[in-house]
């Protein structure tokens, strides 16, 4: 998730655009692109594919922006969009069924770590791009983006209960295919 200065300045990037300053808008993609692409590029098939997501996802923050409650919360906001738009694109791209429900042992709240072997990012990516795309989301948002569970269940439109949930299958499927019990 963002810092504290990325979500301040994101959150002035909001107000400047609201009050017609175009050029925060380029300011607010320039500070998003990079992470967003990253994000949404873990959930859908190709790089091209990535791009023509997160156009969509620019021309619905354009045309959402002034709906937008919290400018503070802008990171979870497009993060959410991102989210929406990349499980379009693969609706449309496949006409997937709708994600199944995962019903896992209740945890507890601080049950978010995720130890894994001794292994390279390259390593971790490969068994990412190999996971379901709901637990392959679930652990970029945790992990690599440093989501809170409720900012995922925001993020995904699940309950916290589903995020648990996925987070927990999801973390047992990656130390599996890190440890190669999985093949």
């Amino acid at each position: 998730m963002a810092s504290t200065k990325e979500q301040v300045r994101s959150a002035l990037l909001v107000l400047r655009f609201r009050r017609g300053d175009d050029r925060a808008m380029e300011e607010l993609i320039s500070l998003w692109e990079r992470p967003l692409f990253y994000y949404v590029r873990r959930l859908v098939n190709s790089e091209e594919d990535t791009w023509d997501a997160l156009q969509e996802v620019w021309c619905q923050v354009i045309r959402k922006i002034g709906k937008l409650r919290d400018p503070g919360a802008v990171a979870t906001w497009l993060y959410k969009i991102a989210h929406n738009s990349a499980v379009g694109h693969l609706r449309r791209q496949t006409a997937c069924e709708r994600l199944p429900e995962d019903d896992a042992p209740e945890m507890a709240d601080g049950d978010t770590e995720l130890a894994l072997p001794e292994v390279d990012a390259v390593e971790i990516h490969r068994a990412l791009d190999r996971l379901s795309l709901p637990h392959r989301e679930i652990l970029t948002l945790r992990f690599l983006e440093g989501f809170s569970l409720v900012e995922i269940s925001e993020i995904t439109e699940v309950s916290v209960g589903t995020v648990k949930s996925r987070l927990h299958y999801a973390k047992r499927a990656m130390r599996d295919l890190l440890e190669g019990r999985l093949s």
